[in-house]
């Protein structure tokens, strides 16, 4: 039996939200320019701290509103130059904004153009520029503005906003986005606000946002989820000041758009009507996610477990050296706010009972004895443990696929002469240690051994059925088992150790 846990109702939401972007359209007449915070697709944080919403929800929404709508990517040049990676897929910034044109294309979305921001003449931006023209893509670039975003004299001017290059648009609600935070989409966004004022066109500004989620409390562990997943940023929530004063009401809105207000209102009072510009940070956004749980308590368990899993993540980027201390322990605060250690996530202490497990069986010898586990939906735990022929990562998944197979335990899914082949492939050819296999090497072996094995056949058909499970490992997955992992869509935490004394890991 599947246990089927939503907390949120999805198809409310998105009719909602376009209604509510429409009306804010109409707001403002000719033309209205839409940032997008978080991310425009696989949005699997909201999927995880709000069951049942879909993480390509808001490129559902773009479908309905299809006709009206075109989309801006913005790049920060320096993001390009530095090679910022995203840690959703592992890829750059640059790369994932390939992605993401790929994507909306797919989805029938139109995207007009690219931007890239505080442009300073790089040779590698340029390179990716070039990448971009080449294939008919239009690229725009904005130069970093002195004294921004204070000097709201030279902002508002011809040698600031009128430096950029204006993008040409054609449709009155253009979608702003980008890779990641710091893309400069605020930015690029009063910028044309700016050019179409110049050119006689009423334009306006709003932000779809997710989180922090306006109309639940500050300390609603939705809203603390977000806290903790932007705990790298140093982003924290607070009551919005401008809005309780103006309307009496609390609502809940983040530092950063706090703190930038004032500076934005000003911009806008330079550019726009006065009976048009917003009197807080919170009526910015179009945010109608509250207004679609169905099932709070769902949804606050929900969002507990993100912060337990943001909490790992960020011990395991610290001993890998791309997170500092400060971050781990202001998720580690929060967590302390709402009574949640480490154990709190169940498939933790199996993991660690599997590792154990593995260390006595291997008395004598030398290595790491890794373990592993995973809840499958109907609420049972698999666990896996390493050993000479695979990783804890493979063993785990085939025991799962096993199960939910229900195919006895001593049946063997991959050929021993599979196992072996691939094995003097990595020692004789490619001189790579250890020779146990990773999960990448293990699914591809198991996808071979499907062709004669009715088994392993029916097996390799259950692997679907594992895309949003628990899991849990003892030790950093090396990069052969996060890619199969991040393919299978499991929802992975590992304790901050790793996986060999080796530096460099397959």
């Amino acid at each position: 039996m599947i246990i089927d846990k939503i907390g949120f109702d999805n198809k409310k939401y998105l009719n909602e939200q376009s209604k509510s972007i429409l009306e804010r359209a109409a707001q403002f007449g000719n033309k209205l320019y839409l940032e997008f915070g978080g991310k425009l697709i696989y949005d699997y944080h909201a999927s995880r701290v709000l069951p049942g919403f879909d993480p390509n929800v808001k490129v559902k929404l773009l479908k309905l509103l299809e006709d009206k709508i075109e989309v801006v990517l913005c790049i920060y040049s320096g993001d390009i130059e530095r090679k910022k990676i995203r840690a959703d897929f592992g890829i750059t910034y640059d790369t994932g904004t390939l992605k993401l044109i790929d994507d909306l294309r797919e989805g029938g979305i139109k995207v007009c153009a690219v931007v890239v921001t505080r442009f300073n003449g790089q040779q590698i931006v340029k390179q990716f520029m070039n990448k971009l023209e080449r294939r008919d893509i239009k690229v725009y670039t904005h130069n970093p503005i002195k004294g921004y975003p204070t000097n709201i004299d030279l902002i508002v001017s011809e040698e600031g906003y009128g430096a950029n290059q204006y993008i040409e648009t054609s449709r009155p609600i253009i979608i702003v986005s980008g890779p990641g935070p710091g893309s400069g989409k605020l930015a690029t966004c009063l910028s044309q606000i700016y050019h179409e004022h110049t050119r006689g066109i009423k334009a306006g500004y709003a932000k779809f946002e997710t989180f922090p989620i306006w109309n639940l409390p500050l300390k609603h562990p939705v809203n603390m989820a977000y806290e903790s997943a932007t705990a790298d940023l140093g982003d924290f929530n607070q009551v919005d000041p401008f809005h309780l004063e103006s309307y009496n009401i609390t609502a809940t809105n983040y530092n950063r758009d706090i703190e930038i207000f004032p500076v934005v209102k000003k911009i806008m009072l330079r550019i726009m009507d006065k009976n048009l510009v917003y009197k807080s940070p919170t009526d910015m956004g179009v945010n109608m996610a509250g207004f679609a749980i169905n099932n709070d308590d769902i949804v606050q368990q929900a969002a507990k477990q993100e912060m337990i899993r943001r909490y790992f993540r960020y011990n395991c980027e610290y001993v890998m050296g791309v997170s500092d201390k400060k971050t781990v322990q202001r998720a580690e605060l929060l967590m302390k706010e709402l009574n949640l250690n480490a154990l709190d996530r169940k498939v933790v202490k199996y993991a660690r009972q599997a590792s154990i497990e593995a260390q006595e069986k291997g008395k004598g010898n030398e290595g790491v004895f890794a373990g592993s586990a995973l809840e499958l939906k109907n609420g049972n735990i698999i666990t896996g443990k390493n050993s000479p022929l695979m990783h804890s990562a493979s063993s785990l998944v085939l025991n799962a696929i096993k199960v939910l197979a229900g195919i006895p335990d001593n049946i063997h899914l991959l050929s021993p002469n599979i196992l072996s082949s691939i094995s003097k492939l990595k020692s004789e050819v490619f001189n790579h240690k250890p020779l146990s296999l990773n999960l990448q090497e293990t699914l591809i072996a198991l996808s071979i051994s499907a062709d004669f094995n009715p088994s392993a056949n029916v097996a390799m058909e259950k692997l679907k059925e594992l895309n949003g499970c628990e899991m849990h490992s003892t030790h950093i997955p090396p990069p052969g088992d996060e890619a199969g992992l991040r393919r299978l869509g499991l929802n992975v935490t590992s304790d901050p150790n790793f996986s060999s004394e080796r530096l460099y890991i397959l």
